[in-house]
């Protein structure tokens, strides 16, 4: 967080969100400058939580969430800006369908409002081995809204940019993974409501305005080592295990050949980062996850999806969601 983007977002949050239907609450996860002496100054109707320390995207959540009480919470980015009444319908839709946990509005790029933003676009989905791709984006190919996916949907997972989720559902699922640190992490925690029996939506007749990489550019090789190390984890922690050790063998052979890509591009920052992916993942999975309950005695099963999205978008070149079903 920093004043920066808290006076060129937070109004918007502050306007137009409602005062009888929700609290606004900026948790500071562990800022050095004067960010929160900002928000009090400037923003006094704004609740703060100010933790001791920076515990990453994940762990900062849930330690904000453990100390509110409301029935429903949205994880927003600082850099997101909302429309107006852009939190009624999701309450409104979730009050009558309590068989949804989560759900995420439709998420446009602030940089350019004609476009859907990268994080998350109309909803997420995982292909075949575990791949994400969204409503509106498929890698880097960002589609323009022209409300081709403006009806409500079942998704597989609903960004963390902007993500409502009932907060007993999320503690029952045991919140986001603090080991992720950042990144997936909220792909890895959809994927556990969806185990738990619950539905992620995206309705899009709601939307915000992401201004996305105000953290970790794409150009940062520890997004490249969070995002590869931290998709073997979900994949390790959410697949049966007759399917698993399949799919994440392939994985890393699809990751070699990331890597070997990058090479020949001549970015060898991020291939040594998929390498120091694989290693920390070998090791998290060895010290930590190997020896954690199985976790199908505690959820059921969320199958991966059928498409294979790199055949798809690479071999038949179809670059746009819609595509997909062609």
């Amino acid at each position: 967080m920093s004043h920066g983007l808290i006076r060129r977002y937070l109004p918007s949050v502050v306007e137009n969100t409602n005062p009888d239907l929700a609290d606004v609450i900026v948790a500071d996860n562990g800022s050095t400058d004067n960010s929160l002496e900002v928000i009090t100054q400037e923003f006094p109707s704004v609740r703060t939580i100010a933790l001791p320390q920076n515990y990453g995207f994940a762990e900062g959540y849930n330690q904000a969430i453990a100390q509110v009480e409301h029935p429903y919470v949205v994880l927003l980015n600082d850099d997101v800006a909302c429309a107006p009444h852009w939190l009624d319908p999701l309450v409104e839709y979730m009050e009558q369908h309590s068989e949804v946990l989560a759900a995420q509005p439709k998420l446009k790029s602030d940089r350019d409002r004609t476009l859907f933003e990268y994080a998350g676009a109309a909803g997420g989905f995982l292909d075949r081995m575990g791949y994400p791709y969204c409503r509106g984006r498929i890698f880097q190919d960002v589609e323009k809204d022209l409300g081709q996916y403006d009806s409500p949907c079942a998704i597989d997972w609903a960004t963390g940019a902007c993500l409502m989720v009932r907060r007993q559902a999320y503690l029952d699922a045991g919140g986001l993974d603090k080991e992720f640190f950042a990144h997936m992490e909220e792909i890895d925690l959809c994927w556990r409501l969806r185990r738990m029996g619950g539905k992620v939506m995206c309705l899009p007749f709601s939307e915000v305005y992401h201004l996305g990489g105000a953290s970790l550019s794409a150009d940062n090789p520890r997004k490249t080592l969070l995002n590869f190390r931290n998709s073997l984890l979900m994949l390790y922690k959410n697949l049966p295990e007759d399917l698993r050790d399949g799919i994440l063998f392939r994985r890393k052979l699809l990751d070699g050949l990331a890597a070997l890509n990058f090479i020949l591009h001549g970015q060898f920052v991020h291939a040594k980062a998929i390498w120091r992916a694989h290693r920390q993942a070998s090791q998290m999975i060895r010290d930590i996850y190997s020896k954690a309950p199985a976790s199908s005695a505690i959820f059921g099963q969320a199958p991966l999806g059928t498409v294979n999205i790199l055949y798809r978008y690479y071999i038949k070149r179809q670059k746009t969601f819609s595509s997909l079903t062609i």
